[in-house]
């Protein structure tokens, strides 16, 4: 039983695959008709969720409380940019992508330096980013006269490998790639050292700054590759588009097991809190709620899932480690 304990307080993923798996089993049985096929489209869905919060992820976990509220726009002006340069072209599919993946770094990089030099809060900082980028997507749009797709890109968002959705393909490949930043790598430890104590992790030799650029940088350039695949999956650009993923972005973070004061993430918990999330939407729209009241359930869920965690004492900071230089 202890040795139970302790797996499931190192893993604190294993809450949202069991809510998961019980989920499922509860739509299974009240509807009837949920196969692997309809399993297929709800990971197709999460697949576009994770890779917008294993992006939001690294920025929490950067800890002072740390939100990157840029996600949205960065995916809708990237949508549109991408459509503007490729329009329809395979040919200038590998220009869109750099120019998408150039206005994440951008951002990113702008974030940084607000959040880092200037010492505006993170969720102040990237509050008013995301109103410029708004202003630059209004300006997207009366631009962008009908919108086509180019056939490879679209391929590639809404293609299949055995009935597999390649964008879950992406955002599985992504969310290891990141549990092994997390776990084996330099990076991996220093970010956990500044979420638990920047002053300890500065001490023990840590660049703190370049830490939490990074995951804000990182965090910009998942979001616009993000909005460049879902453009193309659901065929054009259009303004608000990125918007569901603001909350939801959040949410599946907290949820997976991350820790909201910062310190510890978990990839695999955020990749299955993606699925949970589009679950409980799905279930809602079963139901018939309005999307009102799946904004007002969801955040109802975020609060209980923070409530939860404060009272069992899973947000108590870890001692800080050292040698992490």
């Amino acid at each position: 039983m202890d040795a139970l304990r302790s797996f499931v307080r190192t893993n604190r993923w294993v809450w949202s695959a069991l809510a998961v798996m019980l989920l499922w089993i509860v739509l299974a049985a009240v509807t009837g008709r949920w196969s692997l096929a309809s399993l297929s489209g709800i990971a197709l869905s999460a697949s576009f969720l994770a890779l917008a919060g294993l992006g939001q992820m690294l920025v929490v976990t950067t800890g002072k409380g740390n939100i990157d509220l840029s996600v949205a726009t960065v995916m809708t002006l990237s949508a549109y940019l991408g459509m503007l340069i490729i329009r329809g072209s395979d040919d200038m599919l590998i220009v869109g992508l750099l120019a998408t993946l150039g206005l994440g770094i951008v951002v990113g990089m702008i974030n940084a330096f607000l959040v880092i030099a200037i010492r505006i809060p993170a969720i102040i900082a990237t509050l008013a980013s995301g109103y410029v980028l708004a202003t630059a997507t209004l300006l997207a749009n009366r631009s962008l006269q009908g919108a086509t797709v180019s056939p490879l890109l679209k391929g590639f968002a809404s293609g299949r490998i055995m009935g597999v959705p390649l964008m879950a393909v992406v955002a599985v490949v992504v969310a290891a790639g990141f549990a092994v930043v997390l776990r084996k790598t330099a990076y991996g430890q220093q970010l956990s050292a500044v979420g638990q104590s920047r002053a300890a992790a500065s001490v023990a030799g840590v660049r703190v700054n370049r830490v939490v650029a990074i995951a804000f940088v990182v965090s910009s350039v998942l979001a616009a590759f993000n909005g460049l695949m879902l453009g193309a999956y659901v065929g054009g650009a259009f303004l608000e588009m990125g918007q569901p993923y603001l909350l939801q972005s959040v949410a599946v973070v907290v949820i997976g097991g991350t820790l909201i004061f910062g310190g510890s993430a978990t990839a695999a918990g955020t990749l299955f809190a993606s699925v949970l999330l589009v679950l409980v939407v799905t279930l809602m729209q079963i139901m018939g709620l309005p999307r009102g009241a799946q904004d007002m359930i969801q955040g109802a869920v975020v609060i209980l899932v923070l409530a939860l965690a404060v009272q069992g004492g899973t947000f108590k900071a870890a001692k800080p480690q050292a040698n992490l230089a």
